[in-house]
């Protein structure tokens, strides 16, 4: 693991048991909606969700796939177990750093993820790890957060960055559009409910 990795894995550590207190609005408000759209486009028998966290999209699991779930921070994937338990959610949790799979080449038929690559010190790196766990013909689903197209919201981004980086581990200012977009996926689609910095990506391998 990286140094940025450590320090963001303990960014997450030290917040993880109010994690869940600390979103609540902005859940309650606006990412529930877009993570029940994105979830609703998961398919085939395995799937891997990268940044589990305290386990939010567990209600949203299909229940005909075998699913693995991985996150980097201990701390978070304690909550996730913790609530894996109480509520007997059939998923496979591990301790894992998305870029650095532990999981052989074309392993999943979907691979999600949500709100994980603004805190991804290296998210090209990681990018191409779900690339590579990919099966041929699956897709990678992704909900993240990104850098406004408008130039004058886009420059308060930039310039707030470091503050937010250093609060929480997060990055507001990435392009992971553009990042997919780089990737040797046959297709990269953007859902319609995608607005000017949240989007929902539909890539195919």
């Amino acid at each position: 693991m990286s140094s940025d990795s450590e320090k963001t894995r303990r960014r997450y550590d030290r917040i993880a048991p109010y994690f869940e207190v600390l979103e609540s609005v902005l859940e309650g408000l606006f990412f529930s909606r877009w993570r029940k759209l994105l979830w609703s486009k998961a398919r085939g028998p395995h799937i891997l969700e990268v940044g589990v966290g305290t386990g939010k999209n567990f209600p949203l699991y299909p229940q005909d796939a075998n699913i693995t779930a991985i996150d980097f921070s201990p701390k978070m994937l304690e909550q996730a177990q913790n609530k894996r338990d109480r509520k007997h959610i059939n998923v496979d949790l591990e301790l894992m750093d998305v870029e650095s799979l532990c999981y052989a080449d074309n392993s999943f038929d979907t691979v999600i993820a949500t709100f994980v690559f603004c805190s991804v010190p290296r998210p090209n790196k990681g990018l191409q790890e779900l690339y590579r766990v990919c099966k041929p013909g699956g897709q990678v689903l992704l909900l993240e957060h990104v850098l406004s197209s408008n130039k004058v919201m886009a420059a308060m981004m930039n310039l707030m960055n470091p503050l937010i980086k250093s609060l929480v581990g997060a990055n507001i200012n990435r392009q992971t559009l553009k990042n997919v977009q780089a990737r040797p996926f046959q297709k990269v689609l953007l859902d319609p409910a995608s607005g000017d910095m949240v989007k929902l990506i539909r890539a195919i391998k």
